[in-house]
């Protein structure tokens, strides 16, 4: 199963409209398995009051939030 099916139960906040993880320590915990399944490096972000996670992928920058308990893409914020 993908990365991207799994339920995300952490904590969150809404910034600027987005959802974001709103503690550092679950932020990097899915940095983690987002990385692995992708093959590339991820890392974390403070954005306002949550934290997003970014990494370059196919040469493309990606951010990704929370939409509906899962990992999505959003624009960036903040």
């Amino acid at each position: 199963m993908t990365v991207f099916a799994a339920s995300v139960f952490d904590a969150t906040v809404v910034f600027e409209g987005q959802e974001l993880f709103k503690g550092q320590g679950s932020a990097k915990a899915w940095a983690e398995k987002v990385a692995k399944e992708l093959e590339t490096e991820v890392t974390v972000e403070k954005v306002g009051t949550g934290w997003v996670l970014k990494a370059t992928v196919d040469g493309e920058p990606r951010t990704w939030g929370i939409f509906g308990q899962r990992l999505s893409r959003i624009e960036q914020v903040g």
